[in-house]
């Protein structure tokens, strides 16, 4: 993540001198040493690409403007948490970046979405492709009904008309991959909807793992699920960071500073979202610039 995405355009002259010193709630303080313990994934090597790179992105619903000139860089090999309230446009900001955005009556936006130093707004882009690549996991799982496991998975292969010679190898790597295989490869041929909640979670991470994406999109994905079903969403997010980027949108501020290496903090204070702040994690919970930011996360609003 580029150094100049620290940069707060709305930080009052010394503010982040003043807040430096010491966060004092207990709250913050232990965001800080959970964040502070995770050993933090840097930018990976150009080998997995460039990454994907958002640029002045604005965006509305109908005339509301909603979301102001968002800029953020997201590396390989890295997990990006999105924090704040709701209604700052954190769900719309990642919609922008899968191009999903564009699916609602009415919407709009303004700006570049880079996927390896390529616009994927340009004229002629093949949106089909931008979404195997950047794939998404919603905030409800939504496992296809009427397929047994196994076609869940594959699913994706199938709707893009993607040829694969050995589906049985990749069926159990994408399983095992998002955390799942001991636990259903004796039934492969049940319906998803057999599964619990958490696992029908992670059978769609599986399946969006199966076409092969740079970028995985998270929109809340633990927030109807069970303490038990959120850690093991949380260690597929660990084990996928190191070849998949990884964007997480989420409330809970123990998540962030559990799975993320970076966390942006978005707010919408009487205008459209903008994005007060981004940084490591650690840095985030325990040194932030705005005093936004350390009222959001010690509870004081939000």
């Amino acid at each position: 993540m580029s150094s100049n995405n620290f940069n707060n355009d709305n930080q009052e002259d010394g503010q982040g001198e003043e807040m430096s010193s010491n966060m004092q709630t207990p709250s913050a303080a232990g965001l800080a040493e959970v964040a502070g313990s995770r050993k933090q994934n840097h930018p990976g090597s150009h080998a997995m690409g460039v990454g994907l790179e958002a640029r002045g992105i604005h965006a509305w619903f109908g005339e509301k403007h909603v979301l102001s000139n968002v800029s953020l860089d997201f590396w390989p090999g890295t997990v990006t948490a999105l924090i704040g309230p709701s209604g700052c446009g954190k769900s719309t900001f990642i919609r922008t970046l899968n191009r999903m955005h564009e699916f609602i009556p009415g919407a709009a936006m303004a700006g570049e979405v880079l996927l390896n130093g390529d616009d994927i707004y340009a004229p002629g882009t093949d949106v089909t492709k931008i979404r195997l690549k950047v794939g998404m996991v919603f905030q409800k799982p939504n496992p296809f009904p009427s397929m047994t496991i196994a076609e869940n998975v594959l699913a994706g292969l199938k709707l893009a008309q993607i040829k694969q010679a050995n589906k049985d190898d990749l069926l159990e790597e994408c399983l095992e991959r998002a955390g799942l295989w001991n636990e259903v490869k004796d039934r492969l041929n049940h319906h998803g909807g057999s599964l619990s909640g958490g696992q029908q979670q992670r059978l769609c991470i599986a399946r969006s793992l199966a076409v092969r994406p740079q970028v995985l999109l998270m929109d809340e994905p633990c927030s109807a699920l069970d303490p038990g079903s959120t850690l093991k969403i949380e260690e597929t997010i660990s084990h996928l960071s190191s070849s998949v980027t990884i964007i997480i949108v989420t409330h809970n501020m123990q998540q962030a500073a559990r799975v993320s290496d970076y966390t942006a903090f978005f707010l919408a204070d009487g205008g459209p979202g903008e994005m007060v702040e981004v940084g490591p994690t650690n840095e985030i919970f325990s040194r932030p610039k705005d005093k936004r930011t350390e009222n959001y996360i010690t509870g004081r609003f939000g």
